[in-house]
């Protein structure tokens, strides 16, 4: 998975933190997850706060 890869990023945070409220943690914490998850394969340092605020509206999609 790459930053782009919004929607299987969002996929993949809600399979895996199944009982987290992703309105309770912050960018930071954010970021260090997705680029802890199993087949993320992109530069950390590649993000931006557009990219982690369309992750997260994608991550409360799924687990609405």
């Amino acid at each position: 998975m790459r930053w782009t890869d919004t929607q299987e990023i969002a996929v993949e945070l809600a399979d895996t933190y199944p009982d987290l409220d992703p309105l309770s943690i912050g960018f930071e914490k954010m970021h260090a997850m997705i680029c802890a998850l199993d087949g993320f394969e992109d530069d950390p340092q590649a993000s931006n706060e557009s990219i982690l605020e369309a992750i997260l509206m994608a991550w409360l999609d799924e687990v609405q």
